[in-house]
C-alpha cells in the first residue's frame, strides 16, 4: 500500500507535465515562441520560472546538506542571501533594464546579447562555447540530487529514476518550449511550497518539536584549529565559519545575476506589471523555499554521524533525515524534488539548445551564404535539447557509480564559471556605456581560468592560491569579485570607441512612455 502511495504520486505529476507540453504547442511554432514565449510572459509564471529555475535538488539535497552540516542553523542565511541579493536586488538591478535592452537589439540569449550590445561576434562564439561547457556538469548535478531520495523511497536503481526524469523533461520542452516550461514551473513551484513547508514540520515534530531539535543541536560540539572545542557553535547566530559561509552566500545569491538560464527569464517579461507582481513573489518563494531548505539541512548532526558522512558523503544527510517518515511524506518529497530538478533542467536544456543554435551553428551557416530557416532552427534546437538531456544524464549515471564529486562541488564549479565569466560584462553593459571589449574578454579568461585551475589543483592535490580557495565555491567567489572590479576600471582606462553606436542602443531607456496615475504622480 505505501508503494502504491509513491508511485501513485509520480504517476500523477508526470501526467500533468507531458499535458502541459501538449496544452502549449501551438506557442512554440516559431523560434520567439519557443525561446522566449513571444515576450508575452505574465508576472506570476515569469517569477515562478525565475525561482524554480533558481532551487534544485542540488540546493535540497546537496547544499542543504552540506552546508547544514558544516554551519547548523547559521546556513539559513544562504536562503536569506538568495531571496534578498539573488531574487529582490535581481529583479530590482536587472529586470527592468535586461527586458528593454534586450528587445530593442532583439537579443534572444546571453551570447547574442555580447554580439550586439559589444558587436562582436567572437564575444558570441567565446560565450556559447562557455554556456556548452559549463552548463553540462550543471545539468549532471541536478539528476544526482535524486539518487539517494529514490533509492530510498522505491528501492530502485538510479538509472532508471534518470533515464524517466530525463525523457518525459525532454518531451515537454520540446514540444512546448519556454511557454510550457513556464506553466510547469508554476506548478512545480506550487508544490515545492507546499512540500517544504510539510517536510519542515514532519521531519522537526520526528525529534519532539522544534525546540526540543534545537537543544539537541546545541548539544554538538566543534573543535577549531586551536584545539579549542566549541559548544552550541551551530546554533550561533553566524555559525563555526562565518568566512565560509560568507563566500556560499555570495556564490549562491549574486552568481545567478551572471546565469544565463536566470537572466533569461528577464528577457521574456510581459509588462511592468511583470516587473512589480514577480519581484515580490520570487522573493517570497526563495524565502520560503531557500530558506526552508537550509533551515532544514542545520539540522543534519542530529540525523546522523560524522562516520556515516564520511562513509556516505554529504548528499546522504537529507534523505536520512527523511527515511522513517511515513509515506505520505516520502512521498511529497520525492514529488517535491523532482519540481526542483525538472524545473531547473528544462530552463538548462532550453537555453542551451536555444544558445548553440542561435549563437554557433546559425552564424556559421550564415557565413557561408546559407542563412537557417526559421523551421531548421527549430529542427535544430529540439535536436541539441535531446542531446544536452542524454549527455548530462549519461554524465550523471558514471558520476554516481563511480562518486567522483558532491553535487554542491560539481555544481559550484559550473556556477563559478558561468558567473565569473558573465555577471560584470553583463552588468556594466547594461548600465555603464564605457564598457568596453576589451573588459568583457578579461572576465570572459578570468571566469573560466580560475574556475579551471581551481579544479585542476583540487586534482592533482595541489592548493589554489591558499586552503580558502581550494572550495570552488570560494573560488566562483572569487572569479566574480575580481570581475566586478576589473571591468569598470579596464573600461575608464580603455573605453568603448563606437560610440554613435552606444548611444543608440541605450537611447532605449529614454523612450518615452504613458503610464496610468496609478503608476506614476503628473506634476500638472
Amino acid at each position: 500500500m505505501e508503494m502504491i502511495i509513491k508511485v501513485l504520486f509520480i504517476v500523477i505529476f508526470f501526467a500533468i507535465m507531458v499535458g502541459v507540453g501538449i496544452y502549449c504547442r501551438k506557442q512554440a511554432t516559431n523560434v520567439n515562441g519557443f525561446v522566449l514565449g513571444n515576450r508575452n510572459v505574465g508576472p506570476w509564471l515569469t517569477a515562478f520560472a525565475f525561482g524554480t529555475s533558481y532551487f534544485s535538488a542540488v540546493i535540497f539535497v546537496g547544499y542543504a546538506g552540506q552546508f547544514g552540516w558544516k554551519y547548523g542553523m547559521a546556513s539559513t542565511w544562504i536562503g536569506i542571501g538568495n531571496a534578498f541579493i539573488g531574487s529582490l536586488l535581481a529583479w530590482n538591478v536587472l529586470g527592468r533594464r535586461t527586458r528593454v535592452m534586450t528587445q530593442h537589439i532583439d537579443s534572444a540569449t546571453m551570447p547574442d546579447f555580447f554580439f550586439k550590445r559589444f558587436n562582436s561576434k567572437a564575444l558570441r562564439i567565446a560565450a556559447s562555447m562557455i554556456v556548452f561547457v559549463f552548463l553540462i556538469p550543471y545539468t549532471a548535478s541536478l539528476y544526482n540530487g535524486l539518487s539517494r531520495l529514490f533509492e530510498m523511497a522505491f528501492h530502485i536503481d538510479y538509472t532508471y529514476c534518470v533515464i524517466a526524469m530525463a525523457v518525459l523533461t525532454g518531451i515537454y520542452v520540446i514540444i512546448g518550449g519556454y511557454m510550457a516550461t513556464a506553466i510547469n514551473d508554476f506548478i512545480q513551484g506550487i508544490i515545492m511550497l507546499f512540500g517544504i513547508v510539510a517536510v519542515i514540520c514532519a521531519v522537526m515534530m520526528s525529534k519532539g518539536g522544534i525546540t526540543e531539535a534545537i537543544a539537541q543541536l546545541s548539544q554538538q560540539s566543534i573543535e577549531t584549529a586551536s584545539g579549542t572545542t566549541l559548544n552550541g557553535a551551530f546554533t550561533s547566530f553566524l555559525g563555526p565559519d562565518f568566512f565560509g559561509l560568507f563566500g556560499v552566500i555570495i556564490l549562491t545569491s549574486l552568481g545567478t545575476w551572471g546565469l544565463p538560464q536566470m537572466v533569461q527569464k528577464f528577457y521574456a517579461i510581459k509588462s511592468e506589471k511583470s516587473i512589480s507582481t514577480g519581484t515580490i513573489v520570487s522573493t517570497i518563494f526563495a524565502l520560503i523555499v531557500a530558506g526552508g531548505c537550509y533551515f532544514l539541512g542545520g539540522f543534519g548532526r542530529i540525523f546522523s554521524t560524522q562516520e556515516l558522512v564520511d562513509a556516505n558523503g554529504f548528499d546522504s544527510i537529507i534523505p536520512s533525515m527523511l527515511e522513517n517518515l511515513s509515506p505520505y511524506i516520502i512521498g511529497i518529497v520525492v514529488i517535491l524534488v523532482l519540481s526542483a530538478s525538472m524545473s531547473t533542467l528544462s530552463s538548462l536544456v532550453l537555453t542551451s539548445g536555444a544558445t548553440i543554435t542561435l549563437d554557433f551553428i546559425s552564424p556559421i551557416f550564415s557565413k557561408k551564404g546559407n542563412l537557417l530557416k526559421e523551421k531548421s532552427k527549430m529542427r535544430c534546437m529540439r535536436w541539441l535539447i535531446v542531446f544536452f538531456i542524454a549527455i548530462s544524464a549519461v554524465i550523471a549515471i558514471v558520476q554516481a557509480k563511480s562518486s567522483v564529486t558532491f553535487i554542491a562541488q560539481l555544481m559550484g564549479i559550473s556556477w563559478g564559471a558561468l558567473a565569473g565569466a558573465f555577471l560584470a560584462p553583463f552588468l556594466y553593459g547594461l548600465y555603464m556605456k564605457r564598457t568596453s571589449k576589451l573588459a568583457v574578454w578579461t572576465s570572459f579568461i578570468l571566469g573560466v581560468g580560475i574556475m579551471i585551475a581551481d579544479m585542476a589543483c583540487n586534482f592533482t592535490g595541489h592548493i589554489f592560491i591558499n586552503k580558502y580557495f581550494t572550495s570552488p565555491i570560494n573560488a566562483g567567489m572569487l572569479a566574480m569579485v575580481l570581475g566586478l572590479i576589473l571591468v569598470p576600471l579596464i573600461s575608464l582606462i580603455k573605453p568603448a570607441k563606437d560610440k554613435e553606436r552606444v548611444e543608440e542602443i541605450f537611447s532605449c531607456y529614454n523612450e518615452k512612455v504613458t503610464v496610468t496615475s496609478k503608476q506614476s504622480i503628473s506634476e500638472d
